[in-house]
This record gives structure tokens, C-alpha cells and sequence, in this order.
């Protein structure tokens, strides 16, 4: 081997030295931006990417509930189980099972997932439905959704009792089939 093709060889050598830090640090560098990027990932848009699947929610003051996910919204999502549908204040999920590994970004989002709480509730009282409204304390209420306020419910239990309940207190509401 000449001196010329010896000096190529190591120019060689250390081009691809060179290339092989480059690829290490571009390694550490796309695994950094990728978990910087999953911080701004919400449980909302998770759900999101869920709806029409089966899942599993755990919800304080009732345990786990299973059903297909059919709605998320602001603050809320809507569950159809074999027990009936569940309307579930966000704040009250726990953790979530048989989600997606995919997320939707906020953009992509109908502007119905706007409706808060409240809106799924005047559903229920537009319905007349009875419901159990489970409370975080794990309390039940057997009774009907008469109206909805700001930020609390108006459940008739009987004709002559009416329990006024927080929206901060609804763990869940079950409506009965």
C-alpha cells in the first residue's frame, strides 16, 4: 500500500469516526426532544385517539368501570357499558386502561368537546332518565337529574327531597337502561 492510499484509508477512518458521533448525538438529541414533545401529550388527547375503543376506567369513590368510550369532552367522558351509560368527570379518573398509544392534538378536535360537564347533565334532564349519581365519598344517589346550575346538579330523589350536588363531588352518573 502506497502513502496516498494510506492516507485515504485513515481520512477513511476518520470520516466515519466522525459520522459515528454524529449518530450517537443525534440519538440522545432525538430521544430528548421526544420526551420533551410527550410532556404537552394530555390524558384528554389520548382519550381522544380511544374514542369507539373499549377501555377501562378507574373512577374515585366507584372502582373500575369498562365500556366502549364514546365521547370525551372538557372535563368529561362518556362510557356505554352493559350497565348503562357513564357520564365521568375527568377530574375523577384515577388511571385508564385500553387506551390508545396514539394521541389527537387539541386542533384536530370537534368544537363539541367544548361542552362542559353541565351540558351532559342537562341531557340527562332533558331525558327525564333516573340515574345514580356516584359522589367521590363513594355516596350514591338514586334519583332524577331535575336541573343543572353552573357548577352543581339538582337530583330529585323522591317528590319531596331534592339534594343539591357539586359537580366537584359527581364522581360519575350512571344512567339506568
Amino acid at each position: 500500500m502506497n502513502w496516498d492510499e494510506q492516507l485515504f484509508a485513515v481520512l477513511d477512518d476518520l470520516e466515519q469516526q466522525a459520522e459515528s458521533l454524529y449518530d450517537a448525538e443525534r440519538v440522545a438529541e432525538v430521544a430528548d426532544r421526544s420526551r420533551a414533545e410527550y410532556g404537552a401529550v394530555s390524558l384528554v388527547s389520548r382519550l381522544m385517539a380511544s374514542l369507539d375503543s373499549e377501555i377501562s376506567v378507574d373512577v374515585l369513590g366507584v372502582g373500575r368501570v369498562a365500556g366502549r368510550l364514546q365521547r370525551v369532552a372538557a372535563g368529561w367522558l362518556l362510557l356505554e357499558a352493559a350497565a348503562g351509560q357513564w357520564v365521568i368527570p375527568l377530574a375523577a379518573v384515577t388511571s385508564v386502561g385500553g387506551a390508545s398509544s396514539r394521541s389527537v392534538p387539541e386542533v384536530a378536535w370537534s368544537p363539541v368537546t367544548r361542552l362542559g360537564l353541565g351540558s351532559a347533565l342537562r341531557r340527562l334532564s332533558e331525558a327525564g332518565e333516573r340515574c345514580l349519581v356516584h359522589r367521590v365519598d363513594s355516596a350514591a344517589l338514586d334519583g332524577v337529574v331535575r336541573r343543572v346550575g353552573k357548577d352543581f346538579a339538582e337530583v330529585e330523589l323522591t317528590s319531596q327531597r331534592i339534594e343539591l350536588v357539586a359537580f366537584s363531588a359527581v364522581a360519575a352518573v350512571q344512567s339506568r337502561p
